[in-house]
């Protein structure tokens, strides 16, 4: 009779066991929806935190060779974008894409008036919602020297 008891408590507490582990909790939260590399760059607004060079080393903000690409970037849905240095004075603004991939970005860069002042293409090494870091290279025939730009996102607001 004890033994059956035993065997009773112990299958008991097996199947509540069984219970509690295997109900899976309810979320009221729906997944997070995966969002392209274009939705991703445009998704929040950037700040310049950081860069390193080609040997990982980091580079001041004020350094020559990374400073005139530290700033404020705010990249738009409709494929525009602004740009503004650190003390919210305007530094540039025209059209944007990410490649289909993520590998690339480009800006076209305008005046007011509308016309192309230059572009750019830079390669991109990492584009999440927490990091945006693409690489410069200062001689591009020489793709063994080059410079990180570090961005994460800010909430900063974008100066008028």
């Amino acid at each position: 009779m004890k033994a059956l008891k035993q065997i009773t408590l112990t299958l008991l507490v097996a199947l509540c066991a069984t219970l509690i582990f295997s109900c899976k909790k309810d979320s009221n939260t729906a997944p997070e929806k995966e969002l392209s590399p274009s939705e991703t760059l445009a998704s929040t607004a950037w700040e310049t935190t950081n860069a390193k060079d080609n040997a990982g080393n980091k580079v001041a903000l004020t350094d020559a060779n990374v400073s005139n690409f530290v700033g404020f970037a705010y990249f738009k849905a409709d494929d525009t974008f602004t740009m503004f240095n650190l003390d919210d004075s305007p530094k540039m603004h025209g059209d944007w894409t990410v490649s289909a991939d993520g590998k690339t970005r480009t800006i076209v860069a305008k005046n007011d008036a509308g016309a192309t002042l230059f572009t750019r293409v830079v390669d991109i090494t990492v584009l999440t919602k927490s990091e945006f870091t693409y690489r410069i290279y200062p001689n591009n025939d020489d793709k063994t020297v080059y410079f990180d730009i570090i961005h994460t996102p800010t909430t900063h607001k974008e100066p008028k």
